[in-house]
């Protein structure tokens, strides 16, 4: 088994405020989060915070041992007019040191989002590139909406073809959106993944139903078996959205975390 980066995505604590979610994060043994700058959904940081702010929450993340290896920072990436919006969340991340930016294709969380072809949403994608090249950055572009699968968004990724581009594999969003049970689908586009969203599946395949790791019938062990045999080392991001309710209490996601960090370290993973 692979060691890789186990990481929170901070998404998990949708409905509670940045300070309380870092600091329970790090008081349950987690050392690295994925940052979540989702327009009209979780905004835990984003481009409009004043620069006070915004350094208040890096200082804090700094003063409580944490990395930030990664941005949640999901816009229309099929939209020309929301591009600018796109390339300040680029910098937003680096402002948080992250190396990987993670993103759908279309609208996540707004409505009334532009749905265009292949060939509008590869311009788009190339005219980003410079932003993640000034900052070293990479885009994984995440299994959404109507591109819920690996291989559907691999067509988009090879005709790229930059390292700067790869996929963010949702493993509970690929049954959700795509209606695939997932390691099939993961081979198929195994060498263009480079981050993972591990997400636990329960209910009916089309149920907003995402609860702690292990508690579903998402099978972890085959989508990170195809990882390991085929050395991909990327990190995995731990993300709880529970059902269409959300949590009950900040305690909820507490221990939905925990339970998830206890399933990991039984298959073996070191947090």
């Amino acid at each position: 088994m692979m060691e890789r980066p186990i990481i929170v995505n901070s998404n998990c604590y949708h409905k509670y405020g940045v300070e309380d979610s870092l600091k329970a994060i790090r008081n349950l043994g987690f050392h690295s989060v994925e940052l979540t700058a989702t327009k009209g959904w979780t905004e835990h940081i984003f481009p409009s915070m004043s620069f006070s702010e915004l350094l208040s929450i890096r200082n804090l993340i700094s003063s409580l041992g944490l990395s930030v290896p990664s941005i949640s920072g999901h816009c229309s990436l099929m939209d020309k007019e929301r591009l600018h919006d796109f390339e300040e969340n680029i910098a937003l991340a680096a402002f948080f040191g992250a190396s990987i930016i993670v993103s759908s294709i279309g609208e996540a969380h707004l409505k009334g989002g532009k749905e265009e072809g292949d060939d509008v949403l590869i311009g788009n994608l190339e005219s980003i590139i410079p932003s993640l090249e000034k900052y070293d950055m990479a885009l994984s572009l995440e299994t959404h909406g109507e591109h819920g699968t690996a291989s559907r968004i691999k067509e988009i990724t090879d005709r790229i073809g930059s390292h700067r581009i790869g996929i963010c594999y949702d493993t509970a969003n690929a049954i959700f959106y795509g209606n695939v049970q997932g390691t099939e689908d993961l081979e198929k586009a195994v060498e263009s993944v480079n981050y993972l969203h591990i997400k636990d599946k329960s209910g009916k395949r089309d149920e907003w139903d995402f609860p702690a790791l292990g508690c579903g019938y998402v099978d972890f062990p085959s989508l990170l078996g195809v990882l390991d045999a085929n050395g991909n080392a990327s990190a995995l991001s731990i993300e709880i959205e529970f059902t269409s309710a959300g949590s009950s209490s900040i305690d909820e996601v507490n221990e939905a975390l925990r339970i998830s960090r206890d399933y990991l370290e039984g298959l073996g993973y070191k947090i």
